[in-house]
């Protein structure tokens, strides 16, 4: 995990250090520009660190970010790890929240799928499964928008709280009401992919020769899916759970701009459009090993769920 963050932060720099947007002329201004001494300029060249070496750039990083200083945000003002803290705390809900309704939905509908497969409820939800896939999740968000806001008029068209209103006068109706698209938006792109991988890992299941074994005694349809087929998904299910966090991270970028929620997604964008090199690197840190450690939790959920894989590792150690 260690090396995977160093790379993803190298990676990160470099891509942010080769871009086309001019840091000075992006946040002052070409006109602005014009109109300031060469002593201005010089100043906030340095500000920026635009002349300084990449390679002493990113070392200067890494050695603070070691210490867990990720600098200063050029934009914000505030220290790197509290802007992303306090964008960290409205993102946290709608991505827990859009995880469980996603994995709960996805594996009830592959289960649902596998179990009747050829017929019509499976051609209907891997139908769903295929355009949701294919749909771009700000495209989805446009028009959840234009439906329940604009059209409807039953949910704020976008923010994280009513506009005006002080922070103390926030109730959690508000929180909520403001949250129910983005979350519901995140929750159905990432249906498809659990839900088609659940239905061919239960189709493969139900063709094995213990399930036709438990057929030929008299089971259940319902009974052999609940006994053979649920726990039989359920270390794939695990993995494709944990590995959707980096899908619902990437979502939220994109869904965040449109609903104007003020959480790390929308962060992410400003920085990258406004060049806050310290920030932009905090926050694919900071996302990477979030996406590190749901796959860790996802290897060390495998033993407490099945007991052979604990008894493989303690032969092999």
């Amino acid at each position: 995990m260690a090396l995977l963050l160093l790379g993803v932060s190298l990676v990160a720099f470099l891509l942010m250090s080769l871009s086309p947007l001019d840091p000075l002329q992006t946040n002052v201004g070409q006109a602005a520009l014009g109109s300031m001494s060469e002593e201005q300029i010089q100043r906030l060249e340095e500000y920026w660190g635009v002349n300084e070496p990449l390679p002493q750039r990113y070392l200067g990083w890494l050695s603070d970010a070691l210490r867990l200083d990720f600098g200063t945000s050029l934009l914000y003002r505030q220290p790197v790890m509290e802007v992303i803290g306090q964008r960290l705390v409205s993102s946290l809900g709608l991505m827990v929240t859009a995880w469980v309704l996603s994995g709960v939905l996805g594996v009830t509908l592959g289960l649902l799928a596998g179990a009747t497969r050829g017929r019509l409820p499976d051609r209907l939800i891997r139908g769903y499964c295929l355009i949701i896939s294919s749909t771009p999740a700000f495209w989805l968000a446009l028009l959840l928008l234009m439906i329940f806001s604009v059209w409807l008029g039953w949910l704020p068209i976008g923010l994280a709280v009513p506009i005006g209103m002080e922070a103390s006068q926030v109730t959690w109706q508000d929180l909520l009401s403001h949250a129910i698209l983005p979350a519901v938006t995140l929750s159905i792109t990432g249906v498809a992919n659990i839900a088609l991988h659940t239905r061919e890992k239960v189709v493969d299941v139900l063709e094995s020769d213990y399930v036709l074994f438990a057929r030929a005694r008299g089971e259940s349809g319902r009974a052999i899916l609940l006994r053979h087929g649920l726990r039989n998904i359920l270390l794939p299910a695990i993995t494709l759970q944990f590995t959707s966090i980096s899908e619902i991270i990437g979502g939220s970028v994109l869904v965040e701009q449109v609903f104007s929620y003020p959480g790390l997604g929308q962060a992410a964008v400003t920085a990258g459009l406004g060049s806050d090199l310290p920030l932009l690197l905090g926050i694919t840190v900071v996302t990477a090993a979030i996406v590190f450690l749901g796959s860790l939790s996802a290897d060390l959920l495998y033993g407490a769920v099945d007991p052979r894989i604990r008894r493989g590792v303690a032969r092999h150690s």
